[in-house]
């Protein structure tokens, strides 16, 4: 579980620092003000799942329209970066950094954001994937385990009782 856990942290920590250099340097290209730090805002916010995107996108788009504002182009070239983003992560960054590191199948990291988040809401969020990924540490343990047991390969122990010296089928070897 310890590897698992570990893993996931590294994969999670290199997902936030790519997509808040991501955001960073697209805005700042798109000419946004503050590009910079609110896309690295962004990506460092970004190990709690939508959130990250959607406060940059919130915040990006805010300054964009205080900035930008008759031109509808330059704003939604800004909320395209983070529709960009928010694509890279979930089809790209996230199955191969995190879901590898995991072990587990981006499905069932998708089904466990949805189960956490609905038993726990929010907190059930932050805690889905490491607690899944120990999930899925003990159920192939377990597997491993009924694998190589006599169970599962059909060897059975034959519980043979002996009789009492005192019972009268109890016979003295000869």
């Amino acid at each position: 579980m310890n590897t698992t856990i570990a893993g996931f942290v590294r994969g999670q920590g290199s997902l936030c620092i790519i997509l808040g250099l991501f955001y960073g340097i697209s805005l700042t290209l798109a000419g946004l003000n503050f590009g910079l730090l609110i896309g690295l805002f962004a990506g460092m916010i970004s190990f709690i799942p939508y959130v990250g995107s959607m406060v940059g996108l919130v915040l990006a788009v805010g300054v964009a329209l205080v900035q930008f504002w008759p031109e509808y182009l330059h704003i939604g070239m800004i909320a395209a970066i983070f529709f960009a983003g928010q694509f890279m992560e979930g089809n790209i960054l996230q199955p191969r950094l995190v879901g590898k590191s995991v072990g587990l199948h981006p499905v069932w990291l998708m089904f466990a954001l949805l189960a956490f988040g609905a038993l726990f809401g929010f907190v059930g969020l932050l805690v889905a994937v490491p607690c899944a990924a120990a999930i899925g540490v003990l159920v192939r343990f377990g597997i491993g385990r009924y694998l190589d047991s006599t169970l599962y390969h059909g060897h059975r122990h034959v519980l043979t009782i002996e009789p009492e010296h005192n019972s009268p089928e109890y016979k003295l070897p000869e």
